[in-house]
Order: structure tokens, then sequence, then C-alpha cells
């Protein structure tokens, strides 16, 4: 195990000094890389296995014979229409099959890798470095960097901990992915794509080619006494995640061509170039619908003959899920059922129509897989110039009320602005049908209307009407949102004053908030879906933007400058757990005395971290900048 640790290492150094080459060098030095380090696995056998299975030759130094003039005819075989993102992932080091629309060019804008192990006994997450998918590339360093219990009891009484593990070496060290189209004998059928991910650790540089990545550990542990106790637990998963996505614009500029040939893509990794991952590929000649992801909205009821609503109004909206060329994916008046898209083993839509996913595949803010949660819903929020952030908790009652299907978030009397939401299929379905699931709730019919109902105090103003949605077809993975206006009790446009920015002094080039999270870059169409949940408390944006920037360390300001974000001084100035500990990960004792130990990551502790802590202290923050 020494000889083959070493062994590695030096592979994995070699990858490390050509990340500062040109991309065709680097992709030559990759090639001889994967010569050098990967022509075998750990048994000492060919390492390019067929997509049927039987074992191919590894041939990239004369690779390029096998993309044939046929081929170069075809220009690529995309038949001259734009390349699409692609999404690739890899469980367990086995490639997810892929279906594709055929002679599709494409780019590659996601790829998630995942190792994980079972174990019953408290080892962190020691036994990915010596039985998994990801051993020997490189653990040295590994440290526990935070803790969060899941809210909700197990349905056997017991509770789940979390722990985030990062800084292992392989983390943090620069590397490469490299995508090759390849036929059922493992022989390129096009040229290869170069994929450089860089470091979590450093900000962006000319040679980044992903505006999101993450990598790091996380251990499960299942059976927990309460939700502080874990003594005696016996269920634990050890698991390493890989999430790069958001290619830059310069990123999208490489394509990957599939042929009638490709019947598959080879995926390496230079951490770990002596095993390349494959993922099976399927070509559809005649898709139904096309690539690309877009949504309407429309109020089904109108308005008085001066184009406003008048407060105390039932407003009923639809929504349309369309594709790229503005082809709607559903019929009209209805969407599928859950059974027919989320469950796993269900179908799947065939327009590639997403719900809820977190059941089955568990997300955690910044740390695992948000962008996998797929959650469809729509919200209400107004007048726009008294938008602010919601601190009243939604309990998960309200989410199994049968009576109503939208949940009132917010009233003017309490939160000084009035908020709704909906969740597809409505919460008494969607979460109903995990509580009770014998109700047959995850098979109800499910509209695409819905009625919000304006309150007979309704302040006049501009009121916002988002919907997001999330779309996976044939290999693209796309969020899109959806924010039209109404006007209540007056024809004067109102609008919304934030108070952070500019977000696109880093969120660009790719990063852009248009494409990342939900596809939404109206910030002022956030606040109401992004309400303390009495199962998340996490959900205000606030705590979520104040808890990634905060752990990230491409975030490269000082965290304790307000200013790089804070419009004002006094947005600074509501100083609650939630506030302060969404970014702060201690305070003195004399706070821990007064307010109790902190017991969450994401908001310091329970249901009281949204109070305001004082009025007469913390009216400056040092070196805030404000």
């Amino acid at each position: 195990m020494v000889a083959v640790g070493a062994f590695r290492a030096r592979c994995t150094r070699t990858s490390s000094r050509v990340g500062s080459a040109g991309r065709a060098s680097l992709l030559a030095a990759m090639a001889g890389l994967a010569l050098a380090c990967g022509g075998q696995d750990a048994s000492g056998s060919e390492d390019s296995t067929s997509l049927d299975g039987q074992v191919a030759p590894l041939e990239l130094a004369s690779q390029s014979q096998a993309v044939t003039d046929d081929d170069a005819r075809r220009g690529g075989g995309n038949g001259g229409s734009a390349p699409v993102a692609l999404a690739l992932e890899v469980d367990n080091g086995e490639g997810v099959p892929l279906k594709v629309k055929a002679g599709q060019t494409f780019w590659v804008n996601q790829i998630d890798l995942r190792a994980s192990i079972n174990a019953t006994v408290d080892e962190g997450v020691n036994g990915l470095r010596q039985n998994s998918d990801f051993l020997a590339i490189g653990w040295g360093g590994v440290r526990q960097a935070d803790e969060e219990f899941v809210g909700l009891s197990n349905p056997d009484g017991t509770f789940t901990r979390r722990r985030f593990y990062r800084d292992a070496a392989w983390m943090k060290a620069t590397s490469l992915f490299t995508v090759e189209p390849v036929d059922a004998r493992g022989i390129l059928t096009g040229p290869p794509v170069l994929l450089n991910i860089g470091s979590e650790e450093t900000r962006r540089t000319e040679r980044d080619d992903f505006f999101i990545r993450r990598l790091r550990a996380i251990q499960w542990t299942r059976d927990c006494r309460s939700l502080t106790d874990c003594s005696g637990a016996k269920a634990f998963e050890e698991e390493a995640l890989v999430e790069v996505r958001n290619a830059y614009e310069h990123a999208k500029k490489q394509t990957l061509t599939f042929t009638s040939k490709t019947k598959g893509l080879r995926l390496r990794w230079s951490l770990r170039p002596f095993a390349p991952y494959y993922i099976p590929v399927t070509q559809v000649a005649s898709p139904a619908y096309d690539y690309g992801f877009a949504i309407d909205i429309k109020a089904l009821t109108a308005p008085r003959k001066d184009g406003t609503y008048a407060p105390g109004s039932d407003v009923t909206f639809q929504m349309t899920l369309k594709d790229g060329k503005g082809k709607r994916l559903h019929p009209a008046g209805s969407l599928p059922t859950y059974n027919e898209v989320a469950p796993p083993g269900a179908p799947g839509h065939p327009a590639g129509i997403q719900y809820y996913q977190a059941f089955f595949d568990p997300t955690a803010t910044y740390y695992r897989r948000k962008h996998r949660e797929r959650m469809m819903m729509t919200q209400l929020i107004g007048p726009a110039q008294d938008i602010k952030p919601i601190r009243t908790i939604v309990d998960l009652e309200a989410f199994l009320d049968d009576s109503q299907d939208v949940q009132t978030i917010a009233t003017p009397a309490r939160d000084g602005v009035y908020a709704q939401f909906m969740t597809f299929p409505p919460a008494n379905k969607l979460f109903g049908g995990a509580f009770f699931p014998n109700d047959g709730r995850w098979d109800a019919p499910v509209s695409d209307t819905w009625t919000y109902h304006l309150p007979t105090d309704a302040k006049p103003g501009t009121y916002l009407v988002t919907a997001k949605s999330r779309r996976v077809f044939l290999g693209e993975d796309l969020p899109a949102s959806r924010t039209i206006e109404i006007q209540v009790g007056t024809k004067t446009h109102t609008e919304a004053r934030l108070t952070t920015g500019p977000c696109n002094s880093c969120h660009s080039q790719g990063g852009e908030l248009s494409n990342v999270l939900h596809g939404n870059d109206n910030r002022a169409a956030c606040a109401s879906c992004h309400a303390p949940l009495g199962f998340e408390l996490e959900g205000p944006i606030f705590v979520r933007t104040h808890f990634i920037h905060s752990r990230s360390n491409r975030f490269d300001a000082p965290l304790e400058k307000c200013s790089s974000c804070h419009l004002d001084k006094e947005t600074t100035q509501r100083t609650s757990k939630a506030a302060c500990l969404s970014c702060h990960k201690s305070y003195p004792d004399s706070h821990v005395k007064s307010f109790g130990p902190i017991e969450s990551m994401y908001v310091g502790g329970g249901r009281e971290s949204f109070q305001q802590c004082t009025g007469s202290c913390h009216k400056t923050h040092p070196g805030s900048g404000l």
C-alpha cells in the first residue's frame, strides 16, 4: 500500500505542476499522465473498459484517427444547433448513464462525483481513505469544519447528525478533468475537453473553468438518541463529494461533439488518473422536445378597469413550463403527479419536469447538493417598497394543513410586508405524502393554477409573483425563474429598496444570479420563498448568504468588512443569533451565559434565533467600513 500510495502521489504532483500550462499542452500532459499513471489500475489490469464491459486498449497517443472524415463532414453531428450545457454524474465509481439528443454538441456545465461507505463505528470519514472510490487520493489534513443536526426526527424517532469535513489535500489541490467522447471500444470519436476546476480555496483565476466548485466529505449519523446525543449510535454513512458547476464563458467555448459512433464518455480526474470513469451514452434521434427551459406566468383573474387589483381580492394565476423553442412541457391545466416524477424508480417526466428531491437525495445549504433539491414553487410578496427579510417561522403543521394549498408567510401587521407561497405539488400533498405514505397523496392530480389572496389591509403598491422550477432533459440540467408584477390598490409602480450589492462584482462571466441557484437575478423576489421553516430554520436569504460567503475561501474580502455587500450602516444593526451566528462561529462567554451555547451552525440556536437581541448593543461592527 505504501508503494501504491507513493506512486499515486507522484501522479497527483505531476497533475498539479501542469496546471499553469496552456490548454493544449495541458491536454497533452494529461494524455501522457494517463499513460504513465493510469494505464493500469491497482490490480494491474488495463483500465480502458469499453461500455459493453469488454476491455479495450488505451490509445490516446494516436486517437486523432478515430475521428473519421464522415464525422468531420457532419460538422460534429450537431446539425448547426447551438451547444448545450451538459451535466455529468458518477456515483461510487459508476457513471450515471446519459441520454442525449443525437449528434448534439455540448459544453460541460456540471460534474457531480460521489463516493460513500457505511460504517458501524464513529470513525469520522477515515473509512473513505481506506475503502472507497476516493481512497489514497490525499486525505492528509482533513478536519471537521461544521456540525448540524437535521431538525425533523427519523420515522423511528431517532435523529440524524451531519458532520462536514474540509481541508484534505485532495480538496485543496488544483485538479483537472478531461472528458473524452468514445466509441464502444474506448476509441475517441472527437476531441477531448480539458477542464480546470482550480482550487476550492483560491479566488477565480483566468484558468478556472467553473464558478462553483465544492469539495468536501460528510459523516451522517442516522440513529442519534436526540438532537444533542449520538452516544451508542451504530448507523453511520461517510461520503466524499465533488461538485463543480456553472461554467465560465471561456469554458463554454470548449465543446464536446457527439457523433454517430459516440457510445460513452470517459471522465478522467487528475487526482486519480489511473482509473477513469465511464459514462454510457444513448443518443435519441428525434426527441419530442427541445433543449432550454423557460417559465410563463399569467393572471387568470382580470384586474379592475384601471388595471389594479383591490385589497381583499383573490387572484388566480397559471404557470406554463416551456422548452427553449416555446413548446409547452405539459398539458394546459395540469402537471404530472409526484409519483410520476420524483421517487426512486419513478418513470420520470418525458419532458424533464422536476419536483422536490430532498426526501431521497438530502441537501445541506452550501455543503451538499442544493442544486439537486429541485423544488418547484411560486410566491407572492409586496408591496415592493416594503420588501424585507421574513423572520416569522413557518411550522410544519402549516405545510400539512389539508384545508389550504397556499401558505401565508408574512402579514403587514406582523412582518411589515405581505407574502404567500405554494409548492408543486401543494405542500399538504408533497410533504403529507412523506409523512402519510399510505394516503395516496403523491398520486394526487397537480394543477398548474393557484390562487393568492390579497389581504384587506394590503398596502398599495407593486406586488411580485414569482415561479421557479428546474428541468433535467437529455443531459441538460437547468433552473429557471419568472417574475411578473401586479398593481394592488394603485396604478403607481413601486420599487424594492435593495440594501445589499453589487453582487455582479463576483457573480459574473457565467456565475451571474441569472445562471446559478434558481436562475433568478431579481433579488427582490426571494424573501417569500426564503422564510425560516420550523424544520429548516436557515431558510432566509441573509442566513444563507452570510453562511456561504463566510465558509467560502473564494470570497476574499475581509469578512468583517460589511461594506463589501451592505450599502448602509443601518442594515447591519438588526442583531439576532441568526444574523450574527450565520457568519460568526463563536461568541464571548458572556453571551453564552446570557443567550445560551451555539447550537446551530446556520442560525446559532433554535426558534429564538430570529428575535432581535437588543436595540442598544451592536450599533457598530468593527472593521465594517460603514
